[in-house]
């Protein structure tokens, strides 16, 4: 496989479960994904100087992951979000306000990185609900990159405006059916079909590859004039929490090797239906990731 220089710029966090916590954070969670599968990938992020931040940096570091883009906060404490699963093992957010990653600074690693080593930025709404962290991904806009935006609206962080700054500057995107159905109405946008809303969508903002998840119904990829859907059902499902992030991880890697949509949805579908199975965003081994490590390869 070619060096795909990918960036991600965004959250790192706690998932605090009732019972346990796991690391994540959608840019974190699709960077992890992107390094486990690609074997690179750069992270720019923001933890406090704490107990959390400090176990973030030592289970990152067991790991052997580039940390040189992670900012250490002494006046912010680390990223949680108190997370709720229904029946349906569907999770609902309770996110903390003003933390670490809300504080992300321009510095000189952060504009290398990106500068230097990427290919395709990628990066999300939440971490912009602040002024500091906003100001240093859009002055990035300003390079000569792709940009992928995963929109993972959360909460009530986001406006009009920021959607539409977003989508103007992207190659990328994917968004959820509910997620679709915000931006359709803000857009002014009556179609009572879903596929059509997006492909106005895309064509409004340039955008070249967009993708709806449709949750348990599967995925829609848009690419110009083609579309392709697939439908991958785990069958057994833990949590749901990352499975859109594991589906970015390899809808990126699909773009950046130019794969065919048909592939792409099918071996982003299947990434996420496995990620689904485990507690938490990540695995805790890579069994996950050396199933599809060849399929990539082959792909």
């Amino acid at each position: 496989m070619k060096d795909l220089k990918i960036t991600s710029i965004g959250e790192i966090l706690f998932d605090i479960y009732p019972h346990y916590k796991r690391i994540g954070g959608a840019p974190f969670n699709f960077i992890y994904h992107i390094w486990k599968l690609t074997g690179s990938g750069k992270f720019i992020s923001r933890i406090g100087a704490d107990p959390l931040g400090a176990e973030i940096l030592t289970f990152l570091n067991k790991a052997g992951f580039d940390v040189a883009a992670i900012q250490v906060d002494e006046k912010h404490h680390t990223g949680t979000v108190d997370v709720a699963l229904d029946e349906n093992k569907t999770p609902t957010f309770t996110i903390t306000p003003d933390t670490a990653y809300d504080n992300i600074e321009l510095n000189d690693t952060t504009q290398n990185i990106v500068s230097n080593n990427t290919d395709i930025l990628y990066f999300g709404t939440l971490a912009q609900r602040s002024n500091v962290t906003r100001s240093t991904i859009q002055s990035l806009w300003r390079q000569d990159k792709k940009f992928f935006y995963d929109i993972n609206l959360r909460q009530n962080f986001y406006s009009k405006e920021l959607l539409e700054e977003c989508l103007r500057v992207s190659n990328v995107v994917k968004l959820n059916i509910d997620e679709l159905k915000l931006v359709s109405e803000l857009e002014e946008i009556t179609s009572d079909n879903f596929v059509k809303s997006a492909k106005i969508i895309a064509d409004k903002y340039n955008i070249e590859l967009l993708c709806v998840t449709l949750g348990e119904d599967g995925a829609v990829l848009i690419k110009e004039n083609e579309t392709s859907e697939y439908k991958s059902k785990p069958e057994r499902v833990v949590d749901t929490v990352g499975a859109g992030d594991a589906f970015s991880a390899m809808l990126a890697i699909g773009y950046m090797l130019n794969w065919n949509i048909d592939r792409t949805v099918e071996l982003a579908s299947e990434f996420a239906a496995d990620i689904c199975k485990v507690k938490g965003a990540l695995p805790e081994d890579d069994k996950i990731y050396n199933k599809f490590l060849e399929r990539i390869n082959n792909a």
